[in-house]
């Protein structure tokens, strides 16, 4: 074994019962469950070390308990939000403390020119509050989608566009920290400073002083400076002590990149900058990665908001993206490189001529195809996409078995081309055939990619990649560069701070620290290391599982658009924590394997909603739902597959019976099918019979048969408006619901409509789909397809489906029949009604202006992934006069009937939406779908109607009947 031990165990020690005592007494919410360590013990970085507790303050009062009970306890803590950091400083084998749950409030102030942040916040949920406002926050890193404010304070991130001017460090306006004593400062006060020298004597007086000491030399205060004109996250930001005079002023900036090891930070205030717009983006092709960077100083010049560099090995991988960009698609890749470019500017005419002043450079570039930039939003969104998600395709695309490692440096502008060639040639000494190289070309910084093999047993790899570092960290530091730019120095980069800054000045980090954490409990070994292998230490190593889970990188971009992420497990907690009995188990740890998958029966299997908006967020597509409808279905035995597929042949009986038991249940004292449902929930099981609760709707009515020769699409009506009658605000349509209005809608438009003859024993599948039903879900597959199939005769008219997770169904259960089943079209009744039915209906004059003052949206998981959320806008925006879709907008987790097998599910998914629905007030409310509508209107008390009521409800009375 190596002197540095480099790869982790899955060994998980029992939590001492005082230690758990002492914790819960302090804050209340400590998991110490092996699920619930393992699962928080993964983030985006290559390092793995498995906490003793996961503790969740609610407070900063709860906080400076946990650190008295840190230094009663002899414990250290480490903070954790987003879990997007690479760099190893988000990990710990002592207390983990999470702050996403309850430090996550987002407070917009002055009209947008300020806005107060929990650590917890979601920096895409920061933009889209201060979006009406026109203005974003500085920092921009690629990772939005996921990563907090915690996070980007704690790292001093930038990203794209901010460079070292708009980042972190120069927008903070003011935080509340709490310090390791317990004090808690807010900088916001005119009184900070003298409240800090009052409660904090010897940290303000320590902190004047090394200001002083600072500043009368001339040689530090050099070395400062020129450490900080590039992007630079090695170590403390000592330029707060040229840059502030303020004790509490400098603290306040050296929290900015200090990683959680001198204060908790409880709240930041960000002076937010303006969005400019107007916005033009390109991808500019070069024949190989020299020439690319060759140009750098003309495009620099050029005022180009952003200069995105992306080599040959990245451009092949993002060619693997079935929605890579045309441009993009069409090269043959040989030792190509791109620039992504982009001009912002605040209005039109300021476009137009920096475009037009720089056309001639465009020409003078040697480019291997013309530069084209695009002002077409979904262009651009789509070549930024490629961009943002390079990291994480990149590695998903890694060998099994393998760690991705990646590194991110940061050189003169002017010296780029020849380090990037300088570490090509490092690549190739190595054997690191598959690296690549990316990163944000205008600032000097990039990323590169290395793939390794830490396997538990061997030390080639730790070898190798010890080696490669030394010569790396040579090669950056010989050309005036930095060895962090701004991921944080975290695990990886610690024991080379020293080297990079000088004993002087490291010198000076140590004290802050000692002034800061003198008794060493906040993030020890992160930032600053005395231990020259900390860097080689607790290696992450990536078992083989299966097909899911191996692309996995652990990135969390998945996790805010998890539904469970509040009440259980995210995808990646799913995906680490199969890795994890995969580990135990092939380390002989039968009781950890046993205990881990008991615990994951209702963490990562029971309360999954399967909703699939994992694979939206996911740069490599991983739908973890599959994952777990794969679970589902192993678990099942031969009996409730062979019942399943009864209940398929019988459909229609079914849904009537549960018709008609939701009715009967209705007139009924609600104690009575309460009590019924759940006498049988305790006999037939939880996830076997549902919750009756009094918000259910009685039943609907049995989907009729329509027959016209003339028919110009087949409708497919959704079971679920069987089971679930409507909504009673539907009665200005008839008790049908949607059913009602989508035929009236088409009569209005003069479309005829037919269904399949066997509508009423029909079904998308997804209920045996979901459950793992997989007999019941291939007899039903096989009586739809011949169904459709004949109704639509054989494709040549459209199907349309009026709910949006039965038309993802559908098409999904079609195209898996046979190779014609690819040509039968699947529509979405929402999609059909705005490029088919609102353009008739207007030139009939049988729609006027919106009749409704505001609609509230609730888009679903399906709606999204079918991309038809604009269509949704457009049909609510023809019956509304304002459309308002909640920022906090996710989906709702009832799916199908999982929220009332799991209503807690469906609670904890919709809590922080529904306090914005309530707060907005809109005259009506809309979805896509029945069960969605049925959990909103839980959620809320606010009744949800399908958007297609609504557009029916505003023609004109004098409109055909149908």
């Amino acid at each position: 074994m190596s002197r540095w031990a480099a790869t982790a165990s899955s060994t998980v020690k029992e939590t001492p019962a005082d230690l758990v005592e002492t914790l819960r007494s302090a804050a209340g919410e400590v998991g110490v469950r092996a699920s619930d360590r393992l699962a928080a013990a993964h983030d985006a970085s290559h390092y793995l070390l498995t906490p003793e507790a996961v503790v969740r303050p609610s407070s900063t009062a709860e906080v400076a308990q946990l650190f008295a009970a840190a230094r009663h306890t002899g414990r250290a803590v480490t903070f954790r939000s987003g879990g997007t950091s690479l760099s190893g400083q988000a990990v710990t084998d002592q207390l983990l403390v999470d702050v996403r749950r309850h430090f996550a409030s987002i407070e917009v102030l002055d009209e947008g020119a300020k806005v107060r942040c929990g650590p917890g916040a979601v920096l895409r949920q920061v933009n889209a509050r201060l979006l009406r406002f026109g203005r974003q926050l500085g920092p921009d890193p690629a990772s939005e989608i996921a990563c907090t404010i915690g996070g980007v304070v704690a790292n001093n991130s930038s990203g794209m566009a901010c460079g070292i001017e708009t980042n972190t460090y120069q927008t903070l306006d003011s935080s509340v920290l709490v310090l390791a004593s317990g004090t808690v400062v807010d900088t916001a006060s005119p009184l900070a400073d003298a409240h800090l020298a009052g409660d904090e004597p010897a940290l303000h007086a320590g902190l004047a002083a090394l200001r002083d000491q600072l500043r009368a030399e001339p040689q530090s205060v050099a070395r400062i400076q020129q450490l900080h004109s590039l992007k630079n996250t090695m170590g403390y930001g000592l330029n707060s002590f040229l840059d502030h005079t303020e004790p509490v002023r400098i603290l306040e900036h050296l929290v900015v990149g200090s990683e959680g090891t001198i204060a908790f930070l409880a709240e930041a205030t960000y002076r937010t900058v303006p969005i400019k717009p107007h916005v033009a983006t390109g991808l500019l092709i070069y024949p190989d990665l020299d020439s690319a960077t060759a140009s750098l100083p003309e495009l620099v010049s050029a005022k180009l908001a952003t200069v995105e560099l992306m080599d040959a090995t990245s451009l092949r991988v993002s060619q693997e993206d079935p929605k890579v960009p045309e441009v993009l698609r069409k090269v043959t890749v040989d030792e190509h490189c791109a620039l992504l470019v982009e001009f912002r500017e605040p209005d039109e005419q300021a476009l137009a001529d920096r475009l037009a002043s720089a056309a001639p450079l465009w020409n003078r570039l040697p480019l291997t195809v013309p530069a084209q930039l695009t002002t077409d939003p979904d262009q651009r969104a789509a070549l930024w996409r490629t961009r943002k998600g390079l990291f994480t395709a990149v590695a998903g695309n890694r060998p099994q078995g393998t760690t991705a490692l990646l590194e991110d440096i940061a050189v003169p502008v002017e010296r780029l081309g020849e380090t990037c060639e300088a570490l090509t040639e490092l690549f190739a000494v190595h054997g690191y055939r598959d690296a690549v190289i990316f990163g944000h070309a205008k600032d000097g910084n990039i990323h590169f990619m290395v793939t390794e093999s830490f396997s538990e047993g061997s030390t080639a790899g730790v070898e190798r990649y010890a080696q490669f570092t030394e010569d790396m960290v040579e090669c950056v530091l010989a050309r005036g560069g930095t060895l962090k730019a701004e991921h944080g120095t975290g695990r990886i980069m610690a024991p080379f701070v020293r080297r990079q800054v000088g004993d002087e000045l490291y010198a000076v980090m140590q004290q802050v620290k000692a002034l800061a954490d003198p008794e060493g409990i906040l993030n020890p070994g992160v930032l600053l290391t005395e231990d020259p292998h900390a860097h080689l230490k607790h290696l992450k190593t990536s078992p083989v599982v299966e097909a899911e889970v191996d692309r996995c990188v652990e990135c969390g971009y998945c996790e805010p658009v998890c539904p469970s992420r509040q009440l259980t497990l995210t995808p990646r907690e799913r995906i680490v924590l199969r890795r994890e009995i995969a580990r135990a188990e092939q380390a002989g740890d039968s009781a950890l394997a046993a205990t881990l998958q008991r615990e994951y029966q209702y963490d990562g299997v029971e309360t999954c909603a399967v909703d699939g908006m994992c694979e939206t967020a996911c740069p490599v597509f991983i739908n973890t739902g599959e994952l777990v409808r794969r679970l589902r279905a192993e678990a099942k035995p031969r009996v409730q597959q062979g019942v399943g597929k009864t209940v398929a042949a019988g459909w229609d009986a079914a849904t009537r019976a549960g018709a008609v038991a939701l009715t009967v249940a209705d007139r009924l004292p609600p104690a009575l099918p309460r009590t019924g449902s759940q006498l049988a929930r305790r006999v037939l099981g939880a996830e076997v019979v549902p919750r009756w609760s009094a918000d259910l709707p009685a039943g609907g009515r049995r989907r009729e048969i329509v027959r016209d020769e003339s028919a110009q699409v087949v409708w497919f009506s959704s079971c679920t408006h069987t089971m679930f009658g409507a909504s009673p605000s539907d009665g200005e349509v008839g008790a049908a619901g949607v059913s009602q209005a989508f035929r009236r809608l088409c009569a209005a438009a003069g479309l005829r409509v037919r269904t399949p003859e066997s509508m009423p024993a029909l079904c998308c599948g997804t209920p045996w789909k979901s459950k793992g039903l997989s007999a019941g879900y291939e007899h039903m597959r096989r009586k739809v397809y011949a169904a459709v199939w004949d109704a639509s005769e054989a494709g040549r008219l459209p199907v349309v489906s009026d709910a949006s997770s039965c038309t993802e169904g559908l098409r999904e259960l079609l195209a898996g029949s046979d190779e014609s089943g690819d040509s039968l079209e699947v529509v979405d009744a929402v999609t059909f009604a705005a490029q088919r039915i609102l353009p008739e209906v207007r030139a009939r004059g049988l729609l006027s202006a919106p009749r409704l003052p505001s609609v509230t949206l609730h888009p679903t998981c399906s709606s999204t992934r079918l991309g038809i959320n604009s269509a949704l806008m457009t049909v609510a925006e023809a019956v509304a006069q304002k459309v308002h879709v909640p920022v906090e907008w996710g989906c709702c987790a009832f799916a199908g009937d999982r929220g009332m097998l799991h209503p807690e599910l469906t609670a904890s998914a919709t809590h922080a939406q529904a306090a914005e629905v309530q707060a907005v007030g809109s005259a009506a409310h809309a979805s896509t779908n029945r069960t969605c509508e049925i959990g909103m209107t839980r959620a809320t008390g606010m009744p949800y109607r399908h958007i297609l009521d609504l557009l029916s409800s505003a023609l004109e009375p004098d409109d055909a009947q149908g």
